[in-house]
């Protein structure tokens, strides 16, 4: 008996032992993970009941019964961008929405399809049209977006939906805003629209992924009807569109597409 009990006990320290080193060498590994990204661990976000069960509804319901209502303004406003820049009367994008999906976000066409002598875009403050101006600051070249909503692509309220090539420039902590679906407006769009910093307006939208509830909606949709009806930020104070994020990548590892967007360059 004495035997096998210090067998049983001997056996009981090598499994503890065994544990230990594991757990240790566990340990070891995600902290040094954690050194080389330098960034904090990041915890995703988990959902509510009214984000999990009730938001999206809520969304189609809303988004069916504005397009509704809004359907002549929408048809007056395609009749007149039909005139002003010619077709098609809506701008097409691709945009990262929920999870790093990709979708193709559709806005009412504000700008003329202008280039310089190289092919490229000229920039946004010259191409933009006295309508498209008007639309942009009522926000009206917006209301196309509604049937991305419908599509379950966006929600009424969501970080706003960004181009593609912005995706490899997010530090981890800001890709946390694709843990929604992009919006119409956002608690960081209340804050200053276009004329903010980026950074603001990420840690607005990472704020908006901790914080989303029903209250929090009501009160960004107030707030945005406010901001529209002021036409505060509307555009950037250039009356074009905010600088190119940058973020992560080198500037010098940046040049123009066809378009006049900056695109990253692939090595090799």
């Amino acid at each position: 008996m004495e035997f096998v009990d210090k067998k049983k006990i001997a056996m009981a320290a090598a499994v503890r032992a065994a544990v230990g080193v594991n757990t240790c060498q566990g340990g070891k590994y995600i902290k040094k993970k954690k050194e080389e990204n330098g960034q904090k661990s990041v915890i995703p976000h988990k959902q509510g009941f009214y984000e999990k069960y009730i938001k999206r509804p809520l969304d189609i319901v809303c988004s069916a019964m504005a397009l509704i209502l809004l359907s002549p303004i929408m048809l007056v406003t395609a009749l007149k961008v039909h005139f002003d820049v010619g077709t098609p009367v809506l701008f097409s994008q691709r945009r990262i929405g929920k999870n790093n999906e990709e979708f193709n976000l559709l806005k009412f066409r504000s700008m003329t399809e202008d280039r310089d002598d190289n092919g490229i875009y000229l920039p946004d403050s010259e191409r933009i049209t006295k309508f498209g101006q008007i639309i942009r600051t009522m926000s009206i070249d917006e209301l196309p977006s509604l049937f991305n909503i419908i599509k379950g692509d966006m929600s009424i309220i969501g970080p706003r939906p960004l181009p593609v090539r912005y995706l490899d420039r997010y530090t981890k902590q800001q890709l946390r805003r694709h843990e929604v679906r992009p919006g119409l407006s956002c608690p960081s769009i209340i804050d200053g629209r276009n004329d903010q910093a980026w950074e603001k307006q990420f840690e607005g939208d990472i704020w908006y992924v901790d914080h989303v509830s029903f209250l929090v909606d009501l009160k960004c949709i107030i707030g945005t009807v406010r901001i529209v009806l002021s036409h505060k930020g509307a555009t950037a104070s250039d009356g074009g569109s905010r600088g190119e994020f940058i973020g992560t990548a080198s500037v010098d590892d940046l040049m123009a597409d066809s378009e006049g967007n900056y695109m990253k360059i692939e090595n090799g």
